[in-house]
């Protein structure tokens, strides 16, 4: 690829590629990938959970939902390998695969001939990989420096996305504590320095989380004053 080719797909990439929330995000990703990467017909992205559960994110096509359910279950796989073990792995020819012989009679029965899995990210509870499918035997020989451009993008706004989950998810439990405290106080009469304390209290009494604790709370209140 020409250093003018790379800096175009480098443009549509950033412009495809904007960041949001986790599903939207995802979203993109599969669908800039279908936009802008030469060859690639259908996308989706693996995500391997903390527990080892392998689950199917963004597809562009509803048969990738039983193409890569093919994988999980038969822990084969271009796009099995690339969420559980490799960083990258090319499958130009699936028919004449030897590492897929099961795998390949369900993909090519659907069309698929070729096939690559580009892993794009690794967190504490889960490791995600980029599947690419083309119906084209040879497709995805050499995936190149347009690979591993797509591959940093994507893990970019990958991690932007987490981050505002997380914050989000914090800010939710910030605010649900304090309705718990609230509560707390007006049931009891208490401050809200000792409210809180009694929170603490039963979330190690009760070996829970904080937030679980105060969850209860306020989902009990809101069913008692009927909300």
């Amino acid at each position: 690829m020409g250093e003018n080719e790379l800096d175009e797909t480098a443009r549509r990439l950033a412009k495809s590629l904007t960041p949001g929330d986790l599903d939207h995000t995802l979203s993109r990703i599969t669908a800039a990938a279908v936009e802008v990467l030469p060859e690639v017909e259908y996308a989706s992205i693996t995500v391997k959970h903390s527990d080892g559960r392998l689950e199917t994110a963004a597809p562009t096509d509803d048969v990738l939902w039983g193409v890569d359910a093919a994988q999980y279950d038969l822990q084969e796989g271009p796009c099995y390998d690339a969420a559980v073990e490799a960083a990258h792995v090319l499958a130009p020819d699936l028919a004449n695969d030897p590492r897929f012989p099961r795998y390949a009679v369900t993909a090519t029965a659907v069309g698929i001939r070729a096939q690559a899995g580009i892993r794009l990210f690794d967190a504490p509870k889960s490791q995600g990989a980029l599947n690419l499918y083309s119906t084209r035997i040879g497709a995805f020989e050499d995936l190149g420096s347009i690979g591993l451009l797509f591959r940093h993008q994507s893990a970019m706004a990958i991690a932007y996305a987490q981050e505002i989950q997380n914050l989000q998810e914090a800010l939710r439990t910030r605010r649900t504590i304090g309705q718990a405290i609230g509560i707390v106080m007006e049931r009891y009469s208490l401050s809200d320095q000792r409210a809180f304390a009694f929170l603490t209290r039963l979330s190690q009494h009760g070996n829970v989380k904080l937030n679980k604790v105060a969850e209860r709370l306020v989902a009990d209140a809101d069913s008692k004053t009927g909300n």
